[in-house]
Formats: structure tokens, sequence, C-alpha cells
């Protein structure tokens, strides 16, 4: 099927039971029933909203021109707290305690770690050129690096 959601949808996460959707224009998040595609809820978030990730309780939201990431409650939508990254965060990866951001605005040649708990600021890492992607392995941080056509690994 094809389900409608905000405009220009762009990120996308599984909470193990919804599809969780960053509709950059629309600075919505919509929340779809996995299982037949229903919209169970939209929510704004104020601001370009643009990549998701889920920490296991949480929906986690990178806020690409609010230099930010958004914290969400999975049950309601409602905010759990507004945290600091570098400019244009562009992806986002949880490692089973903390959230992994690749800000690619800028110089574009950072990784943002923050707690997932609390959202505290553990550290902002060097990467290469254009930090656009992020994944865990499951003992590491990889980043990929549109502008030098690197993956760094942290």
């Amino acid at each position: 099927g094809t389900y409608t959601v905000g405009s220009h949808p762009w990120g996308l996460a599984f909470d193990g039971a919804n599809i969780w959707v960053a509709n950059w224009v629309s600075n919505t998040i919509t929340k779809l029933r996995a299982s037949d595609g229903a919209t169970l809820a939209t929510y704004n978030t104020g601001y370009e909203p643009f990549a998701v990730a889920f920490d296991g309780a949480n929906i986690w939201v990178t806020i690409y021109g609010g230099s930010s990431v958004t914290k969400m409650r999975t049950s309601d939508g409602a905010i759990l707290g507004t945290f600091a990254t570098g400019p244009c965060p562009d992806a986002i990866a949880f490692d089973g305690a903390n959230m992994w951001v690749a800000n690619y605005g800028g110089s574009g040649n950072t990784v943002t770690k923050l707690r997932a708990t609390d959202g505290a600021n553990l550290g902002t890492y060097r990467v290469g050129s254009g930090a656009v992607g992020v994944a865990f392995d499951g003992a590491n941080v990889w980043v990929s690096n549109l502008f030098d056509g690197t993956v760094s690994k942290l």
C-alpha cells in the first residue's frame, strides 16, 4: 500500500509496532500502524524534522534547521526534551545506550554523542567531510562522509 503523510517525508523508524515518518517540509512526525498503515497520530516538531531513530522506548528526531534533536514518547508523542547537536543534524543512530548524530552543516565533519537517558552531550567527534549517515554495528559507530567519498569508524 501507499499511505499519505506530510510534505517531503524523509526519515523513517520502526518502534516494534509503528512506523514513524519525519515530514521535513510539514514540520511534523506521522505515526503509522505498521500492520495496516493506518495513521495513528501526527505531531508538530516545530522545525524541519529530518531523521528518526528508536531507542527501545522513545523516538528521537533530528531537527535539521534547529541544530538539535527532539526526544518524543512513543505512546503519545509528548516531547521529553530537545538537545543541541552540531549544525544541520542529518542522521541518527542508537548504540544501546547513546544516540549518535551526524552533523552535515557548517564544516559537516562531526558526530555528536548524546546519552539516551537524559540527552547529555558526551562529546563531538571529527569525521570525514559531509557527515550524512550513521550506523551502529554492535561495537562501533560508522559515519558516511558525502564530500570526500569515505566512511569513518568510531
